[in-house]
């Protein structure tokens, strides 16, 4: 059974949320992020780079503290304040496609995550778990929603449905032309049946945010060992989710990028892929693949299909017939002697929300030397994955909608 409970955030007031809201911090190129501190005192950048204050890089312990004073500036100047209620929040999102998200804003249980009621589907590197638990255990907050996913719930839609209708907390648009709304679910009734609904799930899957979710578990645990007076309630044994339905989940596929041909000249290099896959030249037409076991390659100006020979193949697990696994197995690992995908510089990612052109470009200029395209993995395979209990292979999903850092914030 899932635990979700209610929590009194800290948000910009209604006139300033627009300010306030910015993307993750790595998305900005440096000259955008100048821009953004140069010309909006209230953006949430002034938080997460304190260094910008004094001209210099700021890195390491001294960073987090210094984040920690800007954010108790933001609280001490009202640019934020915080709910005097412990309360849900539905967020809304129109973007540019006019795609829409639903979701609820709420703490989720640690203890839930280490239970594996909470599911995960994708592999953590340890250094980074402890970097963002350190940086948690100083600034005292959080800013950025794990995105959970949950079977489509009648009952949870309908109190969607019902706050539509009411004037909505904060609206505002980006300069993404994506429309952000929330509205503050402090009715005890509602709360109520929402985790009555949450509790009926045998389990929810993070979608995006496995890095930060075992974070705040670690975190936990270590607040949980030094304080003698635990008894389970305190803020720290939950984390801020973003629950959001599986129908609404948007997943892009991450194409790969690989900087040479591992010494091979390209007809080599074509000849050895020909044992696993049927590969067909489509010239300078651009190509993307629309099935599972399917690829586009680009290579020397022109692109290919390239469409598995299944009668060499034979899948033992879930994981084996993920079409990134597939393409580490038969490609990259053994042709092109790639062996660590976390870790080897010959190899980056391009996630597919920019189009097969941006792949393409990135090739021409002379960066790399082939990129490779796939489908999209669906929610039922990330599902499968997680109940069965294996990983996928770095960067195998890009995954929607992304919230905006500083709209709400989860204190411990």
């Amino acid at each position: 059974m899932a635990k979700i409970t209610p929590f009194k955030a800290v948000r910009p007031t209604r006139d300033k949320v627009s300010l306030v809201a910015s993307r993750s911090y790595q998305s900005y190129t440096q000259a955008q992020r100048e821009a953004r501190l140069d010309n909006n005192p209230f953006s949430f950048l002034h938080i997460v780079n304190p260094g910008y204050k004094y001209a210099r890089e700021i890195t390491g312990v001294e960073r987090y503290t210094l984040v920690k004073n800007r954010y108790l500036e933001f609280k001490e100047e009202n640019i934020f304040i915080q709910d005097e209620t412990p309360s849900f929040y539905m967020y809304k999102i129109v973007d540019r496609d006019k795609q829409v998200f639903h979701g609820i804003v709420a703490a989720a249980s640690a203890e839930d995550y280490e239970n594996n009621i909470i599911k995960k589907h994708e592999d953590t590197i340890e250094y980074k778990e402890i970097v963002f638990k350190d940086y948690l255990k100083t600034v005292g907050f959080n800013t950025e929603p794990v995105l959970l996913t949950y079977p489509d719930n009648k009952t949870i839609n309908s109190i969607f449905n019902k706050m539509e209708n009411e004037r909505a907390e904060y609206e505002f648009t980006t300069t993404f032309r994506d429309t952000h709304y929330l509205w503050k679910i402090d009715d005890k009734e509602t709360i109520k049946t929402i985790q009555d609904e949450f509790q009926n799930m045998e389990t929810i899957y993070i979608a995006d945010g496995h890095h930060r979710t075992s974070s705040s578990y670690l975190l936990s645990k270590d607040l949980k060992e030094k304080n003698s007076e635990h008894n389970g309630t305190e803020a720290y044994n939950y984390f801020m989710t973003f629950l959001i339905p599986e129908s609404e989940l948007k997943i892009h596929e991450f194409n790969r990028l690989v900087k040479d041909l591992n010494g091979l000249t390209k007809e080599e290099f074509l000849i050895k892929l020909d044992a696993s896959f049927k590969i067909e030249n489509r010239g300078i037409i651009p190509y993307k693949p629309t099935q599972k076991h399917h690829f586009s390659m680009y290579l020397d100006g022109e692109f290919y299909s390239l469409s598995l020979r299944k009668v060499n193949h034979s899948f033992s697990n879930s994981l084996d017939a993920l079409d990134a696994q597939l393409l580490y197995n038969t490609i990259l690992q053994p042709i092109l002697g790639i062996e660590d995908l976390r870790n080897d510089t010959r190899i980056n990612y391009l996630n597919g929300k920019k189009d097969i052109i941006n792949l393409k470009s990135n090739i021409d200029n002379g960066d790399f030397a082939v990129g490779f395209g796939m489908v999209p993995v669906t929610i039922e395979e990330m599902k499968q994955l997680a109940d069965d209990g294996l990983k996928m292979p770095p960067k195998s999903t890009y995954i929607e909608p992304k919230l905006r850092s500083g709209v709400t914030i989860y204190e411990f």
